[in-house]
C-alpha cells in the first residue's frame, strides 16, 4: 500500500525543512490534536499514539540531505515507512510530500488507509507553521 500527501510548499530552504524532519522531536509539533502520546526514545526514535490507535515507533532509517529522509517502524507487527521528499522551488522555497509505503493484508489495508492518509496529510500541512 502506497499512500502520497499533498504537496506542500515551505517558505524555507530544501535544506532547512530536511534539518528540522531529522531531528524526531520536531515531530511532535506536526502531531494532530487526537494524539496521545509522544516520546522521543533516541536521538533517531521516537513512540507516538493516536487515540484510538496502538502505540507506533519510528525510527530513522535514512537520510539523505537535503532531499529525502525515511522513518521506519522499529518494531511492531506492522513494517512501513514514512518517507519526506523534498524538492527545491528556488533558494527559499520548497515543497515537501509526504509518502506512507507499507506491505499489509488486504483487511488491513482498507481499515487503516483513511486514518493514514488523513494522519499524513495532518503531518504534511502543519510542516510550514512548525518550521
Amino acid at each position: 500500500m502506497k499512500l502520497e500527501s499533498p504537496k506542500i510548499n515551505v517558505s524555507k530552504s530544501p535544506q532547512e525543512v530536511f534539518d528540522f524532519l531529522s531531528d524526531v522531536k520536531n515531530f511532535e509539533s506536526l502531531m494532530p490534536e487526537n494524539i496521545s502520546k509522544f516520546e522521543v526514545l533516541e536521538n533517531d526514535k521516537f513512540l507516538f499514539a493516536l487515540k484510538g490507535m496502538p502505540e507506533i515507533i519510528l525510527k530513522k532509517k535514512e537520510a539523505i540531505a537535503p532531499n529525502k529522509i525515511v522513518l521506519g517502524a522499529a518494531g511492531g507487527k506492522l513494517d512501513f515507512s514514512l518517507t519526506g521528499n523534498i524538492v527545491e522551488v528556488n533558494e527559499t522555497s520548497s515543497e515537501v510530500q509526504l509518502e506512507f509505503t507499507g506491505d499489509f493484508n488486504p483487511m488491513m489495508a482498507m481499515m487503516i488507509k483513511g486514518p493514514i492518509s488523513k494522519f499524513i496529510e495532518t503531518l504534511a500541512t502543519s510542516i510550514p507553521n512548525a518550521i
